[in-house]
């Protein structure tokens, strides 16, 4: 039986979002991919950001996994909170509602 989770990250540094130096842009880059290819077989259902780029910016990735332990494994495998550059807290999420056109 899948589960699904929800992790909230959020920059560590202050100024991230529109000062980020060339080292945290190849870590986000990683972070991207890694989410991206973890979308391909259905583990990440759904990964943005917030728009605003002040200090209440934030981003979710959803997952379905086989466990909240799994999901926690994923989650700090990130490449982005592995380096630090994003913290990250991880809620059990229940999916209510999907609604046409989520891409």
């Amino acid at each position: 039986m899948s589960s699904h989770d929800l992790y909230k990250i959020h920059p560590v540094r202050e100024g991230f979002l529109v000062n980020s130096t060339p080292e945290e842009d190849a870590i986000v880059s990683d972070h991207f991919h890694y989410l991206k290819d973890l979308s391909e077989p259905g583990v990440v259902l759904l990964a943005g950001r917030t728009l605003n780029a002040d200090a209440s910016s934030f981003c979710i990735v959803i997952l379905t996994t086989e466990s909240e332990q799994a999901a926690h494994s994923i989650m700090a495998n990130d490449p982005a909170v592995r380096a630090d550059v994003f913290r990250a807290e991880l809620f059990p999420f229940g999916i209510a509602l999907v609604g046409e056109g989520l891409d």
